[in-house]
């Protein structure tokens, strides 16, 4: 949309930054099986542009795993609006930690001391 514009007309990368955190969170959330929060987020790079109205779609995968937290790749693919044409837009890593209902840290499932 509009409002996700930078001054010169592409896509926000704190936009995509965001979606792709939405997606990880998710993915950690799920794996997680509980409330996961975001610790530490590096590595971004935006190998490709998109223009106002193209879709994203953001890919994740969990690349490591420790005692309570998970290590997450996030992958953004654009596609144009009219049609099926593709480019790789964003790539980062999230890191979450896993959280009990007290806010504090607790093993991911199967993780043992």
């Amino acid at each position: 949309m509009p409002t996700d514009l930078n001054p010169y007309g592409g896509v926000f990368g704190g936009w995509l930054m965001a979606q792709m955190a939405l997606g990880a969170g998710s993915l950690a959330s799920r794996v997680g099986k509980g409330k996961a929060v975001v610790v530490h987020a590096t590595d971004f790079t935006f190998p490709g542009a998109m223009q106002v109205g193209d879709e994203l779609s953001v890919y994740c995968d969990v690349i490591a795993t420790g005692n309570t937290s998970l290590t997450i790749l996030a992958e953004g693919v654009g596609r144009e609006r009219n049609g099926e044409a593709t480019t790789p837009v964003s790539r980062g890593t999230f890191k979450f930690v896993l959280l009990d209902e007290n806010d504090r840290p607790r093993r991911l499932a199967g993780q043992t001391v």
